[in-house]
């Protein structure tokens, strides 16, 4: 009997998301699959009665449906309104800091929030040093071309 070759090794081997041919990219981005247009052709004029359902059913105590809706209609995010000093240079920001950690130690907004709001703070000292730093450059530039204009 003659002995057969190991059929992993016959078949090509494709790279993981790359089954294409040369030169074919595949599907455009954004485009949708067939399955996806077909059904949103068939719920589309279905929209109403189904929404209604949906909160029928969140309203006569479907936990399940009532998180999907609260989870569409609340916002992921909250305004945070708390009082920070404007970070003009940058060792306001260690003011700013200050009032972030006080309001987040008393609980008026989340540790998640108060990282938003400290991100955004170093930001403020990242732009306010590069424009610092720019300036600085600038001024070198001008005195390095005034002496050797003379």
């Amino acid at each position: 009997m003659p002995q057969s070759e190991d059929p992993v090794t016959i078949r090509p081997r494709l790279t993981r998301g790359r089954p294409f041919a040369p030169g074919n990219i595949g599907r455009r981005p954004g485009s949708r699959n067939r399955t996806t247009v077909v059904a949103a052709a068939l719920l589309e004029d279905e929209t109403d009665e189904l929404v209604r359902k949906a909160v029928a059913l969140a309203k006569n105590g479907d936990v399940g449906m009532l998180k999907f809706l609260l989870g569409r209609v609340l916002p992921r995010e909250r305004l945070v309104k708390i009082q920070l000093p404007e970070i003009q240079v940058a060792s306001h920001a260690v003011e700013a800091l200050g009032e972030i950690m006080r309001a987040v130690s008393e609980g008026q907004i989340s540790p998640s929030e108060g990282a938003a709001l400290a991100t955004l703070a170093k930001a403020s000292v990242d732009a306010i040093d590069i424009a610092d730093l720019v300036t600085r450059l600038n001024a070198l530039e001008a005195q390095l071309t005034v002496e050797v204009a003379t």
